[in-house]
């Protein structure tokens, strides 16, 4: 097993240097797993927000040979749980497939106060070929 803790190249830079935004552990089958950092957007409706994140999230996997068919968990913070419908109509257009496990939590403040929503994944990549 290898572990890789990367900022990728084309891909948001992370707001803060204290974290990695994706932790790669390679199996030994070829398969690997992504571990991605929550992702927050600045400013907007929530339904913004939620967009910006899912394209971030994207962007982030693209640099790693995946896409969002292969998350397999996924976390959202919500700073109001009345606006879940918001979210999950957004998601809905990013997360096309049989939806991934799944846990929303409602908490009082995120990383920074104009974020309304933070979401972390993640995906099981299969083997190349």
């Amino acid at each position: 097993m290898r572990i890789t803790l990367d900022n990728p190249a084309g891909a948001p830079r992370p707001l803060s240097p204290y974290y990695s935004q994706v932790a790669r552990v390679e199996q030994a089958d070829g398969s690997a797993l992504l571990f991605v950092s929550g992702q927050i957007a600045e400013g907007g409706t929530l339904a913004d927000q939620t967009r910006a994140i899912f394209e971030t999230l994207t962007a982030l996997l693209a640099a790693h040979g995946a896409a969002l068919s292969h998350v397999i968990n996924i976390r959202t913070y919500l700073t109001d749980i009345s606006e879940l419908e918001q979210y999950g109509t957004v998601r809905r257009e990013f997360l096309t497939g049989t939806p991934p496990t799944s846990m929303t939590f409602e908490v009082p403040r995120l990383f920074r106060p104009e974020a309304r929503i933070e979401i972390e994944i993640v995906a099981a990549v299969p083997a190349a070929g």
